[in-house]
């Protein structure tokens, strides 16, 4: 089972405590998991990336063992750690402000 801590607001519109667990068939990878995150959470669909591109949303941020792991590669394969449970897959909301 894969470890997911979301923000604030996504717990609060998906009715969840601070961390879901999920099943992911295949590679666990960005991709894999926020598929399986948006068929679970179908109100979630949209909110962390865009219907269309699914690129993800400007002001969130993803990360786990204790790395930015936003910029990379939708596709590639996530650490060891966060596919066995050990470690949870982090999405954060940016904090912006002038």
């Amino acid at each position: 089972m894969i470890r997911v801590v979301l923000p604030y607001h996504l717990r609060t519109l998906a009715n969840v405590g601070a961390e879901v667990q999920l099943e992911v068939k295949g590679p666990v990878t960005q991709r894999a998991i926020l598929d399986a995150l948006e068929a679970h959470y179908p109100m979630l669909a949209g909110t962390i990336r865009d219907h269309t591109t699914q690129q993800r949303r400007p002001f969130l941020r993803f990360f786990g063992c204790g790395e930015d792991l936003t910029f990379e590669s939708p596709d590639n394969p996530l650490p060891e750690k966060i596919a066995s449970g050990e470690e949870p897959f982090l999405v954060v909301g940016a904090i912006a402000g002038g």
